[in-house]
């Protein structure tokens, strides 16, 4: 059986479901989530309902539905999760060169800290969280989130922001990863800023998703 893990590796290696305005369904992930995945000409739902009850509530061909509102509001009833947002998915692969690999995390630290906000939302929705500061006070995430991909985030001060930090800590997440695999970043596609760091830092555009929660 297909699962979202074998989608999401796939695309890392650079093969996306073919583009024939069709839609995929798979189990949820895990318990904690179950999401919607929009694609270059075509969707994944990956919950615990099956082909017949999106096909009903789907018109054929119309891939804007599942990321609409009335789809949505029916898959968080069928699965009793909320929507927690609506993200572009942007997907880099890990810094390989050590020399280069070295330059990204410089200045960062490990922190055991772990009662920033953002810290503690993180933890909520990934496992194996680690989380590294700047002396600007910028933070960078990473962790296991959804399907067991490796994610990460970060956070510019206020007072930091519209210096290069965003970027820098975008590209740091790279080097923070192991050689070979790769690291996703969920935007929200309002924030043009972040959007615009991430892109600066080599990341590239797979997609975006709906992740549902309890």
């Amino acid at each position: 059986m297909t699962t979202l893990a074998d989608i999401l590796r796939g695309i890392e290696a650079g093969v996306f479901p073919a583009p024939d305005l069709g839609i995929t369904v798979v189990p949820a992930p895990s318990p904690r989530e179950a999401c919607v995945v929009a694609l270059t000409g075509h969707i994944v739902v990956a919950a615990d309902v099956d082909a017949a009850w999106v096909a009903e509530r789907v018109p054929p061909g119309d891939l804007s539905a599942p990321l609409n509102p009335p789809f949505l509001s029916a898959l968080e009833e069928a699965t009793g999760r909320r929507v927690n947002g609506i993200d572009a998915m942007l997907l880099a692969p890990a810094i390989a060169d050590p020399a280069e690999r070295a330059a990204a995390a410089a200045g960062l630290t490990e922190l055991t800290d772990h009662n920033h906000p953002r810290v503690e939302r993180a933890w909520r929705y990934r496992d194996e969280v680690q989380v590294y500061g700047d002396e600007y006070g910028g933070l960078v995430l990473t962790g296991r989130g959804l399907a067991n991909r490796l994610e990460c985030a970060v956070e510019v001060p206020d007072d930091s922001r519209g210096k290069g930090h965003g970027r820098h800590l975008a590209r740091a997440a790279r080097a923070l990863i192991p050689p070979g695999t790769h690291i996703w970043a969920q935007v929200t596609p309002g924030n043009a800023a972040s959007l615009r760091a991430f892109l600066a830092a080599g990341y590239k555009p797979a997609g975006s998703e709906a992740l549902l929660v309890r």
